[in-house]
This record gives C-alpha cells, structure tokens and sequence, in this order.
C-alpha cells in the first residue's frame, strides 16, 4: 500500500533525501560524475541523462540547466517536481512508484544449478548494452557502470541478466537495470541479483530503494515479494532544451 504522507508500513530511517534523489546523488557520492552550474546539476554525457533543479526552481536554474546541457538537448527530469519553462519542448511522462526496503537481510533466492553471480567490470559493457537492448529496463549508457557495483548472471559465456547500483543519496542505494534475456526468464535471475544487491547494501549499512513504471506490474509484484514496501507514487518526465534563436 502506498501511504499518503510519503512512507511506507513499517519503514524506518529518513528518506527525506529520497525525494530528489538526483540532486542528492550529484550534490553528494556522484559528485565527480557530474556537473554544477548554480543550483542546477546534471551527469557527464555517457554516465546519465538524469538532471536536477530544486523543487522551486526559478528562470535562472533551468538557464543554468539549459547552459550545462546544451540547446536542443535531452534532459531527464527522472521524478523533479518543477516544470520548466513553456519553451522546454516535453518528451516522455511516466507514471510510476518509489519503493524502499524496510525490513531486515534478505534470505538469498536458491540459485539454479550451475548458476553463479558475477561482478561486471568495463570489459562486460558491450554485452551489457546488447542485453539492455534486448530488454529495455530502462536507460543505461557506456559510462553507467560508474554509478556503482553491476552484478550478472551467465549462461554459455553470455550475459542473461543483470541488476546494478544507479542513485546513491545519503543513506541510500538504489537498486536499477534489473533485466533478464528472454530465452533465460523464469529461473528466478532476477530475484537471486535483487536479493544479493540488496545484502550488500545492507552490509554497508546503507538502505535499498528502486523505481519501478506503475505499468510494470509483473515487477512490482516480484520486489514486493522480496521485501520491498511502496513509499510514494513519482512521475517520470523528459524535456528538451529550447534551441538556439537565430537572427
């Protein structure tokens, strides 16, 4: 259930942060992926398309934006309250949930037989990019492996499912590009890499959090089984940058 002050039953912990949890990764353990102009912030090109202005932006953060982004570029909102001026050109909306972990570690899924979880470094990028373009989880660039720890499961040599570390507010990790290979779904991959990022982020005393479209509800259903409680519900929006006026 989604509870209508911003928590979750049962849920401890402040998750003030999480409630612009862009600007509290680039303000904070994102800092050197990103960059500042003001109070605005956004990914260097190939970590992230995410940006973030405060919830009361005014004129002189989005030119700040626009200034770091370029004219007639993409920027990711990811779950920012504030709208930008009318002559940011919208590109997508996305209903969707925030959902946090509020118990204690995990009991870790059974594995198939054979079946080992692996930490992915640079050299596994391609395979990386080729699995989440089979799968679409959400977006993912040659650089966002930098975000944090990317762990895999393999079948044969090939990669068939990932999950991996994204935003890292203060006191949070969230748990993002949870995706599996057609041919692999059904033995539980997703399940085994949730759980075994969510232990590792509890043994940093640190607390588990993800996203998940609204739409989504097969995934929904399988993080709540896992132990993760609904905290509020977001709204995914993407704009583009006004482009240059010409004489």
């Amino acid at each position: 259930m989604i509870s209508g002050d911003g928590g979750a039953s049962g849920a401890s912990g402040d998750t003030a942060a999480l409630d612009d949890p862009v600007g509290e990764s680039l303000r904070g353990r994102h800092a050197d992926l990103g960059r500042r102009l003001g109070r605005a912030a956004t990914y260097l090109p190939g970590v992230a398309t995410f940006s973030a202005v405060p919830a009361d932006a005014g004129a002189a953060d989005w030119a700040g934006l626009a200034r770091l982004l370029g004219p007639d570029a993409f920027a990711d909102m990811f779950s920012c309250q504030a709208s930008p001026p009318p002559d940011w050109e919208q590109v997508f909306v996305l209903e969707g949930r925030q959902m946090i972990w509020p118990g204690s570690r995990p009991d870790q899924p059974h594995a198939p037989n054979g079946t080992d979880v692996v930490e992915l470094d640079a050299a596994d990028v391609p395979q990386m990019l080729d699995l989440v373009a089979q799968t679409q989880p959400g977006p993912f660039w040659p650089r966002t492996l930098e975000l944090g720890t990317y762990l895999g499961i393999r079948d044969g040599g090939a990669l068939v499912a990932m999950a991996g570390e994204r935003l890292r507010p203060p006191g949070w990790t969230e748990i993002s590009a949870v995706c599996t290979a057609p041919e692999a779904r059904g033995r539980g991959h997703a399940a085994h890499l949730v759980s075994a990022l969510v232990a590792r982020i509890l043994a940093r005393n640190e607390r588990p959090f993800l996203h998940v479209a609204e739409t989504n509800t097969g995934a929904i259903a399988l993080y709540e089984r896992l132990g993760f409680a609904s905290r509020k519900r977001v709204t995914f929006r993407g704009f583009r940058t006004p482009c240059l006026r010409t004489p």
